[in-house]
């Protein structure tokens, strides 16, 4: 049976899978292979974690959550799931900063590709790494920390250094959010002033119509926000869709991951794989301007569209991390599952953001081949000479 990504829109071509069940029989796999990558949950919508050769898989290795209390940080797995981990953590009364919209991610994927959740003043989940494990090519594992020279360059890597193990990521204290929904947002409400609104929100939009989520750690009053109405009842974030999938609405307090993602981990995200996923990140500065040149080309836009998601993310340092260097606006697209009728309107929305430096969210659909440093390509050289851990993904990204 052949093994597919989550959408099922990607095949994945490599020889043989493997369930390494610790870490010395990992170590042996990767040392004995000539090609190899590891395959996080699934949740990519392209071929980054595909491997001509050998894939492993981590889903078998031995349970990881060690919370250091006095440092307020935790080593974990890096194939444990966001929804896992965030349940330890706040039965000892930690958090994260920050969480993506879905829980049923693995922490070692979402890290490697750069993905973020929300919110002015929260950075990407790649942001809270403090150390990473990873076994390279020759089968050595190495532990990088931030403030070696290699770290901002090995925690967004694409999985082109080798096979992550485990991270260590830093912890806040647990925290309570409430989330509201608010309906028929006015085209001119102050994007800036709207997105500062909350301890994280997002705005799904049809470039016609728009509706808000606001997750704060307080109350927010009653009566229009920004010219929007309260919702009269839970929502999905693609219309039409139950809501009986989302995490708790109209303003009932919780704790803090069973309010920053959209989805329950207990039930299917999004459209339950029912679609295609695309995702460029701006300058913040240059958000307002890109909303009103794609709700200009709309009309171009709604006919392969669910729908889209408006999102701000505070900048990193993280080399290939999309918000590096920039607090930056997020503009993400949930596209119908039909790869024919989508690529060129990819195309057309890469066109649009064209004069505003986009940069792809490194795990879902994009047509132009982003910028890559070439201090990464140097890291990538000295980590993997003989291309271990390199695919068609990387090989097209790294060419010169």
């Amino acid at each position: 049976m052949t093994l597919t990504n989550w959408a099922g829109n990607t095949a994945f071509t490599a020889a043989r899978i493997h369930h390494p069940t610790s870490l010395d029989e990992l170590r042996r796999l990767v040392a004995d292979a000539p090609r190899v990558r590891a395959l996080g949950s699934g949740h990519s919508f392209n071929d980054v974690a595909d491997s001509p050769g050998e894939l492993v898989r981590l889903d078998r290795m031995p349970h990881l959550v060690e919370i250091d209390s006095a440092a307020a940080r935790v080593r974990v797995g890096a194939a444990t799931t966001y929804a896992r981990l965030a349940t330890e953590l706040h039965a000892a009364g930690f958090a994260l900063a920050n969480l993506a919209s879905l829980p049923h991610i693995s922490v070692a994927g979402s890290v490697a590709t750069g993905t973020h959740g929300s919110g002015p003043g929260n950075q990407s989940l790649s942001a809270a790494v403090r150390a990473l494990e990873l076994v390279t090519a020759d089968g050595s594992l190495v532990t990088l920390e931030r403030g070696h020279d290699d770290f901002p360059g090995a925690v967004v890597a694409l999985g082109a250094l080798g096979v992550v193990t485990a991270l260590t990521l830093d912890l806040v204290p647990a925290f309570e959010l409430r989330q509201y929904v608010r309906e028929d947002l006015p085209d001119d409400a102050p994007l800036d002033e709207v997105m500062a609104d909350g301890y994280s929100v997002s705005l799904f939009t049809d470039y016609r119509g728009t509706r808000a989520w606001i997750k704060r750690r307080d109350e927010l009053p009653g009566g229009d926000w920004h010219g929007a109405r309260p919702a009269d009842g839970p929502r999905h974030p693609v219309p039409g869709m139950p809501a009986e999938s989302c995490t708790a609405q109209l303003g009932v307090p919780g704790p803090w991951h069973e309010r920053l993602p959209h989805f329950r981990p207990d039930a299917p995200p999004s459209s339950a794989g029912n679609e295609l996923q695309s995702e460029w990140l701006l300058d913040r500065a240059d958000g307002a301007a890109a909303l009103r040149e794609l709700r200009a080309a709309g009309d171009r836009i709604r006919p392969v569209l669910q729908i889209s998601e408006v999102r701000t993310i505070a900048a990193d340092d993280l080399w290939l991390s999309p918000s590096y260097g920039r607090d930056s606006v997020a503009f993400h697209f949930t596209w119908v599952k039909d790869p024919e009728a989508v690529l060129p309107v990819i195309k057309l929305v890469e066109d649009v953001l064209a004069p505003f430096g986009p940069r792809p969210h490194w795990g879902k659909l994009f047509s132009r081949r982003p910028a890559v440093p070439d201090r990464f390509r140097d890291l990538v050289r000295r980590y993997d000479p003989d291309g271990v851990f390199a695919n068609a993904f990387t090989r097209t990204l790294l060419e010169t």
